[in-house]
């Protein structure tokens, strides 16, 4: 187990000597690779690399504290919307191919490319 863990790590440190972004603001696959096997333990920084390369951040990226209605406890949450860009939709789709990190903090989505996500506290 912890050999698949050290291989996930060395990976994406190759993966980030990469440029993130092409020429025309999209996602590269290395990008991509790093969102898809990003290890679920730093879900934080998962969402701060996202941030750092999600197109359109200042209007579809929003971050906050908040309650959660189940527990009453507070979480952090993050407000995300595609605005339509296929660059983002990509960004969203490598997010799904991480399994562990969406089932984790994936809360809900509705049509027009808008995503809630809560981080939840492993214990």
């Amino acid at each position: 187990m912890q050999d698949g863990i050290l291989e996930k790590k060395t990976r994406v440190e190759e993966l980030f000597k990469h440029e993130m972004l092409d020429d025309d603001g999209y996602p590269t696959d290395e990008a991509l690779e790093i969102i898809a096997i990003w290890h679920w333990n730093d879900a934080k920084g998962w969402f701060d690399f996202i941030h750092s390369i999600w197109h359109l951040a200042s209007w579809g990226w929003k971050e906050g504290e908040a309650i959660d209605e189940i527990t009453n406890k507070k979480t952090w949450c993050y407000y995300v919307s595609t605005a339509g860009w296929s660059g983002n939709e990509s960004i969203i789709h490598a997010m799904q191919k991480n399994d562990c990190m969406w089932h984790m903090n994936w809360v809900h989505s509705r049509r027009g490319g808008h995503y809630i996500f809560e981080l939840r506290e492993i214990k």
